[in-house]
């Protein structure tokens, strides 16, 4: 378990590959609860290249110490990850 933000990561190896490579990751809020956007890829054994980049939203809190994963919410592809992006700057625009 990680014990600072620095220490979170996607990354995740297995039998010596990396399965999740962590590309960046930007902390959206600190605290108690902390929030995460990664970017990231995953390995495609079958045709041994990472997938095209991928996203993440995740929440940790921090007990005892320890940051422990609460909740994701994953974004599957860049088409998703464009149509939040325009979904937000609507919203954000018609606020001001």
């Amino acid at each position: 378990m990680a014990t600072t933000i620095d220490e979170i990561s996607l990354n995740y190896e297995e039998d010596g590959v990396l399965i999740v490579k962590e590309l960046d990751k930007e902390v959206l809020s600190k605290g108690a609860w902390t929030t995460i956007l990664f970017r990231y890829q995953n390995w495609d054994k079958g045709k041994e290249e990472y997938s095209k980049d991928m996203f993440s939203i995740r929440r940790y809190q921090k007990r005892q110490g320890e940051y422990i994963p609460k909740s994701k919410f994953n974004i599957s592809s860049l088409e998703q990850a464009n149509k939040i992006i325009e979904i937000l700057q609507k919203w954000t625009k018609a606020d001001n």
